[in-house]
């Protein structure tokens, strides 16, 4: 583990699952307008 810490440094794991996590919202965000308005 040690040696993949050292390729990648912590600031980018923090960025990647920030960008993971706001993937994931915005992607809820887009099917949760596609859902309400296919009941309209």
């Amino acid at each position: 583990m040690s040696d993949l810490e050292e390729k990648f440094p912590r600031a980018l794991w923090v960025r990647l699952i920030i960008y993971i996590a706001v993937g994931h919202v915005f992607a809820a965000f887009v099917y949760l307008l596609f859902e309400v308005g296919a009941k309209q």
